[in-house]
């Protein structure tokens, strides 16, 4: 049988804590979420790799390293609500909901979002909302939220989710620039969004968020 926990302590400890991140709620949140849980039965054995797992659909549950210098860089408290965009199976929701006080978790995708459902009841994360729509759209009647993290590229961000950050939050965006995307973080700040360069990281980018194509006759 596969140990798994130890898996866990393996990926904390070569793809996290090697990566600057080192804050405790993080470190604490990915040893205990079991990853294994979150993703597609005939990719068990590869919850722990170091690189995006494919989903299907353009979509994937984001690296251990990028998701992890994500919640780094947005410092999430506990008495903060999150929003979660394209959380596919849910393992992002998982790790966010031991470190906010409460998670919003959209997906668009039904059986992706059903899984998500089970998943998340599994492993005891009762304090996420799963809400289904289009993840361009965000979920305006659960915010505003303190952070916003997207599961994926964007090449557009639609201004409606910008509206949904709290005076104050962070959101945080993985902007496809060429072959390396960009990981910023964006601060709200009487009512403007000034973004920050955190890192690099590659996904694909998320339907919904693609840059659109001017008109030509």
């Amino acid at each position: 049988m596969t140990d798994f926990a130890a898996r866990r302590t393996t990926m904390v400890d070569t793809q996290v804590r090697p990566s600057d991140v080192t804050k405790f709620p993080i470190i604490d949140a990915m040893l205990s979420v079991p990853r294994e849980e979150f993703v597609p039965g005939d990719k068990i054995e590869a919850a722990y790799i170091g690189e995006n797992l494919d989903l299907g659909g353009r979509r994937v549950m984001l690296e251990p390293r990028t998701l992890a210098k994500m919640l780094d860089a947005l410092d999430v408290q506990g008495d903060e609500l999150a929003l979660d965009l394209g959380c596919g199976l849910g393992y992002s929701s998982a790790v966010l909901a031991r470190m906010a006080e409460a998670v919003v978790a959209v997906e668009e995708d039904e059986a992706l979002l059903n899984d998500a459902q089970a998943a998340l009841t599994r492993c005891g994360a009762d304090n996420v909302i799963l809400y289904q729509g289009a993840l361009a759209e965000g979920a305006a009647k659960h915010g505003p939220y303190d952070v916003i993290m997207v599961e994926g590229a964007v090449e557009h961000l639609p201004a409606g989710l910008l509206d949904q950050l709290k005076e104050g939050g962070r959101m945080a965006c993985l902007f496809a620039e060429g072959a390396l995307g960009v990981v910023r973080i964006g601060y709200k700040i009487d009512g403007e969004v000034t973004w920050r360069f955190a890192f690099n990281a590659g996904a694909p980018v998320l339907p919904g968020f693609e840059r659109h194509s001017a008109f030509k006759l």
